[in-house]
């Protein structure tokens, strides 16, 4: 009774509401879905009808994604993206380049006259300091002319949300932010501009530490239930649970209202920057590190690559959730959660929960040869092997016109066999489930890269995804936003194939 009530608690937590939930930020790679609202086809005042507020004249309402036990309203145009994680091993680490064949560059393809992607590069997360002032102006100017000159599009920013309400409620300091948004468009780029609701520090390629706003932590210290918290009793301050979304625990307001707040705060500062069209588009964070999953492998509670993680239900709220979802449903001993999940380091065939023949429900790209897909079942996905997960995400979303998008367009499954193969993951599997899933709904699809990708065999695997070569209906992705500038990206050797992948992408000529 115990798995079925694990499944009953995650198929009422999988369905997206249009609320709230942390941010992401450090780019971690890891599998799960983020919510932007586009501002382009008068978009820009995307409705609060989730939170039942009117957006008022221009002013944008600001409504959030997250996986949650409630499903809502959508707001106009939105992209959600879904991110697989691989380990730090992998390939495509730092300035390291696969070695390519004489074949494989003849074969090489031919973007020219193709689809035109936009591209988006993303800044370092330190692009403020934790002071919340703009770091090395005259460099990032320098940065942002050269990657004007090689045709990028445009940034993304995290705007913090530990940055800019940190030191009370409701105080919001934009001034920071401000200042990089004028650098940005002096450039004469874009932005993609990420509501960033969760800490940056202790993920994979965290190089800044910016916690939750002190006032957030402080009120943890005597209720940590407004942590997403595991078995052991561990809380995990990187975001709020989605238990108290509703609940008014944060000096008088719910986390929804927080949200909603902050973001109403964001759009009224930033108005002129919207109207000149400068800031193209907004993302909004949907659990940890900014993904639409729970924290169900943190590192920092000893997980490791190709652990299954750990469920993260076990705050009070999410717990009263569950039980009262069970008497509704007349089972109340489905309200007790599985003790036969194994720890954070387990593998499948190691637990009794799920081993081959159990329940079987989701998969990241690790695990995802086996029937029950376990560590997405630990981090909230459906999606074993007889039942396509994505398809009822991407389905969900065409009702309310959004985009996926999607990372890890870049990862070969050949690379995670030879240096995993105990992990049964498959990468590419899982692209081409979720390209297939987003486009048999008719829905556009973004993406990024889910690590560092310096070399054209990289480059190449994104283009084989961004314009599949025998896709009958010449289907493309939408965007793409490279994961980041760096000075390991300004390197000539680096730069040079970089302004190589951007015309293909573009589908013009390569000089």
């Amino acid at each position: 009774m115990a798995m079925a009530a694990f499944q009953l608690q995650l198929q009422l937590h999988h369905p997206i509401k249009l609320v709230s939930v942390c941010e992401r930020g450090s780019k971690m790679a890891q599998s799960s879905l983020r919510l932007s609202i586009r501002t382009d086809h008068n978009t820009v005042s995307a409705v609060a009808a989730a939170a039942g507020v009117g957006a008022g004249g221009s002013g944008w309402s600001g409504v959030l994604l997250q996986a949650a036990p409630r499903t809502r309203s959508a707001a106009a145009a939105a992209a959600i993206s879904l991110d697989s994680h691989v380990e730090t091993s992998t390939a495509h680490q730092g300035s390291e380049r696969m070695a390519q064949s004489d074949e494989e560059l003849q074969l090489e393809r031919d973007f020219e006259g193709t689809a035109y992607i936009p591209i988006y590069v993303m800044l370092p997360l330190g692009v403020l300091d934790e002071q919340n002032r703009l770091a090395d102006v005259d460099r990032l100017r320098d940065d942002l002319r050269t990657l004007k000159k090689i045709d990028v599009d445009g940034v993304m920013v995290d705007c913090w949300w530990g940055l800019v309400e940190g030191n009370a409620p409701q105080h919001y300091d934009w001034s920071g932010y401000r200042q990089l948004f004028e650098v940005v468009r002096e450039a004469s780029l874009k932005l993609q501009v990420v509501m960033s609701f969760h800490q940056c520090g202790g993920n994979v390629g965290d190089d800044v530490n910016i916690p939750l706003p002190r006032w957030v932590l402080e009120i943890g210290e005597s209720n940590p239930d407004i942590f997403f918290t595991d078995q052991h009793g561990s809380c995990n301050p990187e975001c709020l649970s989605w238990g108290v979304d509703k609940f008014r625990v944060l000096k008088g307001r719910t986390a929804l209202e927080v949200y909603f707040d902050y973001m109403r705060s964001f759009r009224q500062e930033f108005d002129e920057f919207f109207v000149d069209g400068t800031i193209t588009e907004i993302e909004v964070g949907l659990g940890a590190c900014g993904e639409l999953r729970y924290p169900s492998y943190p590192e920092l509670q000893g997980w490791k690559y190709p652990g299954i993680g750990e469920f993260q239900c076990y705050d009070k709220y999410l717990l009263n959730e569950l039980r009262s979802a069970a008497e509704a449903r007349g089972h109340p001993i489905w309200a007790k959660p599985p003790d036969n999940a194994g720890s954070y380091k387990s593998m499948p065939q190691d637990t009794g929960f799920f081993r081959d023949g159990a329940a079987k429900l989701s998969g990241i790209h690790w695990w995802y040869k086996t029937a029950s897909h376990a560590a997405e079942l630990a981090a909230g996905f459906y999606n074993p092997c007889n039942r396509d997960g994505y398809a009822a995400i991407a389905a969900m979303l065409a009702k309310h016109k959004t985009t996926l998008n999607f990372t890890c367009v870049e990862l070969r499954t050949v690379s995670h066999e030879e240096k995993f193969p105990e992990a049964l993951a498959d990468p590419e599997g899982l692209v081409w489930q979720v390209l297939n899933a987003a486009w048999d709904a008719d829905i556009s699809i973004a993406s990024e890269n889910a690590l560092p990708c310096y070399d054209r065999s990289g480059f190449n695997k994104i283009l084989e995804n961004a314009k599949p070569q025998k896709d009958p209906d010449g289907r493309h992705l939408s965007a793409f936003t490279y994961l980041r500038l760096n000075p390991t990206l300004m390197e000539a050797q680096n730069l040079h194939e970089f302004a190589r992948f951007v015309q293909r992408l573009h589908g013009t000529k390569v000089e």
